[in-house]
């Protein structure tokens, strides 16, 4: 099932059978795309079954992402009180601690708009954090009866990692589970995350990707035919439920279809 809007399609092209791309010139052009891709798929789900169940992710370019849609130019356009939020990942700290994903998220807009409190849903990682994946695959299930986001928000780690879903560690080979704790031992942290089930089984998942940094490790994930060891971000995307990666052209620019 595609929710994209046909005004703005004509900007994806299909990368392969599982991913398809989107490159914006600017900066302002990749936000622009990012809002409208929300809105659609928001509509979309909300015209369907009543309501729009979102995973949250963390970082830079989701939170430019979270101020533009809760700004005057965008927050009309939103049913808010119709949102489910949840989170792809969440590290295992408070929700004021300055490296939260639900704090970036609340404090870049969502905690202006009217969603209703009882359905935002934050990843309750700092203690118990294995028993706490296990509720909240629970909770989202509750909520969400059909196991499956309408659109899950991801972002690329320069070790290719994506949620946290990192490289050699026990979250990538878990199969049946929607939520689970995961122990980085190059952090030596905990997270909570997603699984690939959860994020492959989503009616839309969206990459995205900007800045110079990334640009050679966007050469490598999007290479094809891929080239050595899969990286987790490798993972997502199916033929059934293909991702879009939506790239500034800084990220995009070692590409050979730029």
């Amino acid at each position: 099932m595609n929710f994209l809007d046909p005004k703005w399609k004509t900007h994806i092209e299909i990368l392969d059978e599982r991913r398809n791309i989107a490159i914006s010139a600017t900066s302002k052009e990749m936000m622009a795309l990012c809002a409208e891709h929300f809105i659609s798929c928001c509509d979309a789900a909300i015209a369907r079954w009543g309501n729009f169940a979102v995973a949250l992710s963390g970082g830079s370019t989701p939170k430019q992402l979270y101020e533009l849609l809760t700004s005057d130019a965008y927050c009309h356009r939103i049913q808010w009180q119709k949102l489910l939020l949840f989170w792809s990942d969440e590290r295992a700290v408070p929700p004021d601690h300055p490296d939260s994903n639900y704090r970036m998220a609340i404090e870049s807009g969502f905690g202006k708009v009217s969603i209703p409190a009882k359905q935002i849903f934050r990843m309750i990682a700092e203690n118990d954090i294995e028993e706490n994946a296990a509720r909240y695959e629970a909770t989202f299930l509750k909520n969400v009866p059909s196991g499956v986001f309408d659109l899950v928000m991801l972002g690329m780690g320069e070790d290719g990692h994506t949620a946290s879903l990192f490289p050699n560690t026990h979250a990538l080979n878990c199969s049946g589970k929607r939520v689970v704790a995961n122990y980085v031992p190059h952090l030596r942290s905990w997270r909570m995350t997603l699984t690939f089930d959860a994020i492959n089984q989503a009616r839309e998942t969206v990459i995205y990707v900007a800045g110079s940094s990334k640009a050679e490790k966007i050469r490598k994930v999007l290479a094809i035919p891929p080239e050595g060891e899969l990286l987790p971000i490798e993972r997502v995307g199916t033929a059934e439920h293909p991702a879009l990666w939506i790239l500034d052209a800084d990220a995009a620019k070692l590409l050979a279809i730029c």
